[in-house]
């Protein structure tokens, strides 16, 4: 290979490169047009093919140091770069997208949580009423332990909060994740899921109501309920939006309508994980705290709350981005 004709050749293409990076360094990606950046792409890996020609060939110690700097410049910006563009547009969904499509969402996601409070005014009005009830739902050992002995469970994670905080995580998104696949049972599962958590929350909270635990059991819920609750209707409601798809399509086919309704469940999805895993961060450490008051933990729970709605009734402002 003639060394100084093979130079002479090649280094416009590195001079060319060398000012888009400069470019895209000084003023970032958005500076460069879709001509450039492809451009840039191109140069990058021709250069990399030349720095292993030159190290082959031996052609001088400057001219591999200099091609290794340009092409180490390369590479940072084309693919972390793709990477600062992809955490830009998650940053851009759970900024704007996440409140969207939960908008978008609401009369789905207002069924799911209606059949939970309904299901739990229910069976709460059902135990105060036969307190035979509660043994239906409630296991007996904690019957007794609240009846009995005037204790609530939640003690049980003081001293083990790593360990109860993972698994709290893990059983909320297995729940969560089973109410949203319900949703190709035509919703059936769904129903049934949001039905028996109402169940659930309505004999307990009769349980701890009918032994004067209400305010320590609440206060318990509160702080990590503010997250995990609406979650769970969150779920319910992608859920639905599958069920619409299978059920009642519309003028679209049955593919076409689990496509469009089930990209818009899947980004409820990717909203709800986040929630989960704090709120089973505020259930395993904070919740069952007995060194947190009870009116602390009261105010936590309402804060959160608020804070959440005042974040999923966001709309975006347009230019803004």
């Amino acid at each position: 290979m003639n060394i100084q004709r093979w130079l002479a050749r090649r280094q416009p293409s590195w001079k060319e490169l060398d000012t888009l990076l400069k470019k895209a360094e000084t003023r970032g990606w958005k500076a460069l047009d879709a001509n450039e950046i492809r451009q840039l792409a191109s140069l990058y890996r021709s250069t990399a093919a030349d720095l292993a020609r030159a190290r082959t060939h031996a052609v001088g110690d400057l001219v591999i140091q200099d091609l290794q700097t340009l092409a180490t410049r390369g590479y940072s910006q084309i693919y972390q770069g793709s990477r600062r563009q992809e955490w830009q547009a998650i940053g851009t969904f759970y900024r704007w997208g996440f409140p969207a499509v939960v908008q978008q969402s609401r009369g789905y996601i207002a069924l799911a949580t209606s059949l939970f409070v309904i299901a739990g005014l229910v069976a709460w009005w059902m135990s105060w009423r036969d307190p035979s009830f509660l043994s239906l739902v409630v296991p007996e050992p904690m019957i007794e332990q609240v009846r009995d002995r005037g204790e609530l469970w939640t003690g049980s994670i003081v001293g083990i909060e790593p360990f109860a905080s993972s698994n709290i995580m893990i059983n909320n998104i297995k729940v969560s994740f089973a109410a949203v696949a319900g949703g190709m049972t035509g919703g059936l599962f769904t129903a049934f899921a949001m039905l028996l958590n109402g169940v659930l929350i309505g004999t307990v909270g009769t349980l701890v109501g009918q032994n004067n635990l209400a305010f320590p059991f609440w206060a318990f819920v509160f702080p990590h309920g503010a997250l995990e609750l609406p979650a769970i209707f969150l779920a319910g409601g992608a859920g639905f939006l599958l069920a619409r798809a299978l059920l009642f399509p519309g003028a679209y086919r049955r593919s076409e309508a689990l496509k469009l309704y089930g990209a818009q469940a899947a980004q409820l999805v990717y909203g709800i994980v986040p929630m989960l895993i704090l709120a089973g961060i505020i259930e395993g450490f904070f919740s069952p705290n007995p060194a947190v008051p009870d009116v602390l933990k009261y105010v936590t729970g309402v804060g959160l709350f608020t804070a959440l709605m005042w974040y999923l009734g966001q709309k975006e402002v347009s230019g803004e981005e």
